[in-house]
């Protein structure tokens, strides 16, 4: 059963900043598999699949010290190496993403991301897609002084478009940290996955508005 959304928007976003992880891209099994191979190098239990999902939102410098505790900093480099092994040869990008990034940038509007995932890792998986001719830019875990969800990463991600964080832009992800990062930016907060938000799931930070893929945000807008 879904529970109540917040006040829908009516008009056609200026912009779209977009989460990347399981947002646009099928990434929780590499992410699973680089989590694990670091817990084997740290003598730690594996996660599965379904705590992975649950338990990856923040970035690294926001989680790591309580899984690693004074041991955080090397355990991310440990962690980047694994993940640098496999995340381009297994890259998955979720059905009909990229024609609906063409769509929402041929109707005008400014689009870019914002995740935690770190900054270079995504940078190098826009460009090998192709997409990043699409975002204005991509802002990643380490590029702003604090990650998401707060604000300087939104800013960033809008620098240079004219356009100021506000009612004029969505932020679509897939995980409660997103809906957070819009509301703290004073955007419209966009739950964007296939399953949708049940009720008592959201309670601080509710969605506007649910779409179950991109393709499905990009038809609204285009009837906006």
């Amino acid at each position: 059963m879904s529970q109540s959304l917040t006040k829908r928007p009516t008009t056609r976003p200026k912009a779209i900043i977009f989460d990347w992880d399981n947002t646009l891209i099928d990434s929780w099994q590499v992410i699973q598999e680089a989590f694990n191979a670091t817990f084997d190098d740290y003598d730690l239990p594996h996660w599965s699949l379904a705590e992975t999902e649950q338990r990856v939102a923040k970035s690294m410098r926001d989680s790591f010290p309580k899984l690693f505790g004074e041991d955080w900093e090397q355990a991310g480099k440990v962690f980047h190496g694994h993940f640098k092994k496999i995340h381009l040869d297994r890259l998955a990008p979720l059905p009909n993403v990229g024609e609906a990034l063409s769509e929402l940038a041929a109707m005008g509007i400014y689009l870019g991301v914002v995740s935690n995932k770190t900054g270079a890792f995504l940078r190098a998986e826009a460009e090998k897609l192709g997409w990043d001719k699409h975002f204005g830019h991509i802002i990643g875990a380490g590029d702003a002084p604090h990650d998401k969800p707060a604000t300087e990463p939104v800013r960033m991600a809008l620098h240079g478009s004219g356009i100021e964080a506000g009612q004029d832009v969505w932020f679509a992800g897939d995980a409660g940290i997103d809906l957070e990062c819009a509301k703290k930016a004073g955007c419209i907060p966009v739950l964007v996955r296939e399953k949708a938000p049940e009720i008592g799931e959201f309670t601080e930070f509710k969605p506007s508005i649910h779409f179950t893929n991109v393709q499905m945000l990009s038809n609204h807008a285009k009837n906006m």
